[in-house]
Parts: structure tokens; sequence; C-alpha cells
């Protein structure tokens, strides 16, 4: 197996059972979170954070834009500038806002997967905005989509917390 393939399948993997768990988050929930302290998400930033979560980030380490406005570079922010205390957060408006970014990021994902051939997946070295420690290209895509999958979780224990019939399946996917 090469990267492309094994890239493939886990985005189309991990975006489906994330699709699946956003489907069964309540309108009426967007605000909920766990408690009022430490720093926890919103249900609704949690869905916003996860709409960004991979594709985005692949298209940073395959094009080595992240989005800055003009005159900002993203190597000299300070980490509490790139991540934000949670109340700082944006948040979706609905759920369907939520499902619509989300196919809009698995799509960036892809389209930048295939801009990268298998020797560029194995011999670029890149480094992170928020880890400078350069690894080879594959291994940063494949960080993102454990990115995605760890927010993935993170869902799937609020809608339990949250009193939904989730059960082990839902956060595999079956």
């Amino acid at each position: 197996m090469n990267w492309t393939e094994l890239m493939n399948n886990q985005l189309e993997h991990t975006y489906s059972v994330t699709s699946k768990l956003i489907n069964l988050v309540d309108e009426d929930s967007l605000d909920w979170k766990p408690s009022s302290e430490n720093n926890w998400m919103t249900t609704g930033q949690l869905l916003m954070h996860i709409t960004s979560a991979c594709g985005f980030c692949i298209g940073g380490f395959v094009t080595g834009d992240w989005g800055m406005p003009e005159g900002v570079d993203i190597n000299e922010l300070s980490p509490q500038d790139m991540l934000l205390p949670a109340e700082k957060l944006p948040t979706v408006e609905s759920v369907s806002q939520a499902k619509e970014l989300l196919e809009q990021d698995k799509q960036l994902a892809l389209r930048m997967l295939t801009t990268c051939d298998e020797d560029r997946l194995n011999n670029t070295k890149v480094g992170a905005p928020w880890d400078h420690t350069e690894r080879i290209l594959g291994q940063q895509l494949l960080s993102m989509v454990d990115h995605l999958s760890q927010h993935k979780s993170q869902l799937f224990y609020y809608l339990k917390l949250q009193g939904k019939p989730v059960k082990t399946g839902h956060l595999w996917g079956m």
C-alpha cells in the first residue's frame, strides 16, 4: 500500500463516521458543553473545529498557505495566539452548516492529496506551525486525519454525556 491509497482510505472512513456522528447532534445542543470550567468547547465550537481539523491543515502542509492575513507570519505567532481559549473559538450556526463545512473540508483534503505524488509524500519534509520538527509529508498528512479522528471521538463523548444512545459501534462506523 502506498501513501495515496492509505490516505484515501483513512480520509473516506474518518469523514464518513464523523458525518454520521454529526447527524446525531440536536440543534438545541449547540451551546452545550461538559462543564463551565476547564476550557471546554461548546458542541457548536467543537463542530466548527472538526470542519477544519483535517482538510484545511492538509492544505497548509501541501501548499504552505495556512490562511493567514497579509503581513502575518504564522511562524511568528505564540502558542497562545494559535491556541485560543474555548470562549474565543467560533461556532457553527446549525448542524446543517457543520455538515456542509465538513464535506467542503473533505473535498479539500482529497483534492490536496491528488497534488502530491508518492515521491513527495515519502521524501519531502515539512514542519507544522505548532511544531517545527520536520517529518515527511505523508506522516504530517496522516497526523491530520488522526487530528480529525481525535475530535470525532470527542464528539462521541459529548453525545454520550448529552444522553444520546451512542455505542462503541458509532465511534468506529459499525
